[in-house]
């Protein structure tokens, strides 16, 4: 896809300083563009390779003042780094305006799909989905009995939606997710033999969430299994069975939520967390990598840190105090064998 300097101005509301009718067909980094390449510059750091560079058109902002020649073609907006963002969005949705449905894909007859829907090859759409407009779902997915998905929502290849789970509107999930799969739900019995207790709720993901490659979200032993809107979560997380993730919540890359526990709103929470069973963290918490929750957080905004998270403050002057045990241990050696003499 090609688009000329001007036309990318008129989206972003900007002005163009050269030649409004060069094109571009790709975007890069300002150190490494190419003729051809449409790039930005809103570090001030980065600005002597506006001088330098090779693309074809840069976004700058409006104070941006040139101190030498630049070859580029310049569009001034109000925010270079918003702008650019606005374009990528732009770009992502031309890119991924796929339409149709594949005669290589499965698709049970009762089923309610509707206009501008794109479904890939090899796909499988079981019986009572329901997919609303606009939908886009790549090749190799499947999708259960009763799920419905609705508008705008893109999934990409190779990923699982169980039975009578929920997607809401403007969802981005990617490859190898895997949604409504069994909660991890077994019962000892007298002989210490661990029988399975059958998982029949669902799995309900609100509007807006972006889910990473290779993430879980078990459905609930009863009821659901929630993720809010806005929610983001990164790659190889695993969320269990009846959790609860509070909207704008994001979680970082190899977390693990156990069951039923219960997570705010606005929250962060780092990578290899894990949030034990039945627990309740609080709105706007944050949990800093590779902590480890045993107990609820009730103070909304709270900030931990630790195995066994506590304060992030008390545990960073503990650690402190950790660092120095070898040399406190030889110095109380040294005092031992002072008194002993």
């Amino acid at each position: 896809m090609k688009f000329t300097a001007q036309q990318i101005a008129d989206l972003l509301n900007g002005n163009i300083e050269g030649n409004g009718s060069i094109e571009v067909n790709s975007v890069a980094k300002i150190e490494d563009g190419c003729h051809g390449d449409l790039c930005f510059l809103a570090n001030e750091k980065y600005t002597p390779y506006i001088y330098t560079t090779n693309a074809s058109v840069v976004i700058v902002n409006n104070s941006f003042t040139a101190e030498n020649t630049i070859n580029a073609t310049l569009i001034k907006v109000e925010d270079a780094y918003t702008s650019f963002s606005k374009l990528l969005q732009i770009y992502n949705k031309i890119k991924f305006n796929k339409v149709g449905l594949s005669n290589k894909a499965d698709i049970c007859k009762e089923t309610s799909i509707a206009n501008d829907v794109y479904i890939g090859a090899f796909t499988t759409i079981c019986e009572g989905v329901t997919i609303g407009k606009n939908v886009k779902i790549y090749p190799n997915c499947y999708i259960g009995e009763n799920v419905s998905i609705s508008e705008n929502t893109i999934i990409f290849p190779n990923v699982s939606v169980y039975h009578d789970c929920k997607v809401g509107k403007d969802n981005i999930i990617h490859s190898g997710v895997v949604i409504g799969s069994d909660g991890f739900g077994f019962a000892p019995d007298d002989n210490n033999n661990y029988n399975k207790i059958s998982q029949i709720g669902n799995v309900e993901i609100a509007d807006d969430v972006e889910i990473g490659a290779n993430t879980t979200i078990d459905r609930a032993t009863m009821g659901s299994t929630k993720i809010g809107e806005g929610v983001k979560l990164d790659n190889l997380i695993q969320i269990a069975h009846n959790v609860d993730v509070g909207e704008n919540t994001v979680i970082a890359a190899q977390a693990g939520v156990a069951g039923s526990s219960k997570i705010g709103k606005n929250c962060m929470i780092g990578g290899q967390v894990a949030v034990s069973g039945h627990l309740t963290i609080a709105d706007e918490v944050k949990i800093a990598g590779q902590s480890g929750i045993a107990s609820s957080i009730k103070e909304k905004g709270a900030i931990v840190q630790g195995p066994m998270a506590f304060d992030i403050r008390d545990y960073q002057r503990a650690y402190i105090i950790f660092k120095k045990l070898p040399q406190m241990y030889q110095m109380l050696n040294k005092l031992k064998k002072e008194n002993d003499s």
